[in-house]
């Protein structure tokens, strides 16, 4: 029986293979060739969308082109918006007034994120409600933050002002945060602070969570007082998070714009005007699209250059 089914599979196989002298040749395509057919149009795509703009932008930083005026009036400057902008007095006051903005909202949402963290860390009783009511700012739209919170902080009828006002016995209409030189600033740190001091939580929570239980049993073991494993293993192991969390946020309010914009548009005159402010200004309303350019891409080597440094400070952190 055995020696019939041999044979029966022998004769199938000769049956199946090709003619003596005839070779056959596999058809279809290699996995590298199929893995670069479905990674080419996303490379193509991002190059679009991101490399051929930037170069546009660079070519244009060299020329006194105007937008409102048609490529005729286009004429290649050289460095010339470069040096301008650079021994400008007005862009520095913006670029300190991006600095105040950068520095206070960071310090704020910071050390709000990471004591969220610690308490959210803690399980009790409504966590997942809490949880879910502190994220609620960071879901929104910052368009829809910067017209509710120009809402609240109407001098007449806002709810900030008749807070303030009950609180501190003076008359509601007697200051306003949007419009008072003093106040100004502050206004858009407290609201950028509202609304991204939840996100700042999450990745304190996630490098919290991260820490093994292990740590602190043995450090229970050798009777560590709370404050103790606070300082020793708790804050340690989250300072990375912490680091990347500072760079994200750095990196975004760096860039501030929209919120900016919709609660104070520069104002009172040009106190809360910040680079990106002093950017659409010169775009779009004075339409010096050259010198915009030149102005845009020293921002992006300011972000890109400052985002390098303290990546390689974070890598140096997480080594240790």
């Amino acid at each position: 029986m055995n020696e019939s089914n041999h044979q029966i599979g022998q004769s199938a196989g000769a049956a199946m293979s090709p003619p003596s002298g005839v070779t056959t040749h596999r058809s279809g395509l290699s996995d590298r060739a199929i893995a670069w057919l479905f990674i080419t149009p996303t490379i193509v795509l991002l190059l679009a969308i991101n490399i051929f703009p930037l170069i546009w932008t660079i070519s244009m930083s060299f020329s006194n082109f105007k937008a409102n005026m048609g490529w005729m009036k286009d004429k290649n400057v050289g460095i010339e918006n470069y040096v301008d902008i650079l021994t400008n007095s007005d862009i520095w006051i913006a670029m300190q007034t991006t600095a105040h903005f950068v520095i206070w909202s960071i310090l704020l949402e910071v050390l709000l994120g990471f004591g969220l963290a610690l308490l959210i860390n803690r399980k009790f009783k409504g966590h997942s409600f809490w949880t879910t009511v502190i994220l609620l700012p960071m879901m929104l739209s910052p368009a829809v933050v910067g017209n509710f919170w120009t809402f609240i902080f109407q001098p007449q009828s806002g709810l900030f002002n008749y807070v303030v006002g009950f609180i501190a016995g003076v008359d509601p209409g007697s200051f306003q945060m949007i419009g008072d030189v003093n106040l100004a600033p502050w206004t858009i740190v407290l609201v950028d602070t509202w609304m991204w001091t939840p996100y700042v939580m999450l990745i304190c929570l996630a490098g919290l969570r991260s820490i093994p239980d292990y740590i602190y049993e043995a450090a229970e073991v050798d009777r560590a007082s709370a404050w103790r494993q606070f300082w020793s293993v708790t804050l340690p192991m989250a300072v990375p998070f912490l680091m990347l969390a500072i760079l994200f946020r750095a990196i975004e309010n760096f860039k501030m714009f929209d919120m900016v914009n919709l609660l104070t548009n520069g104002g009172p005159g040009s106190l809360t005007e910040t680079a990106s402010i002093t950017l659409k200004r010169a775009a779009f309303e004075k339409w010096q699209t050259g010198w915009s350019s030149a102005l845009a891409i020293i921002l992006f080597v300011v972000v890109l250059g400052a985002a390098n440094i303290y990546v390689k400070v974070l890598n140096k952190v997480k080594q240790r």
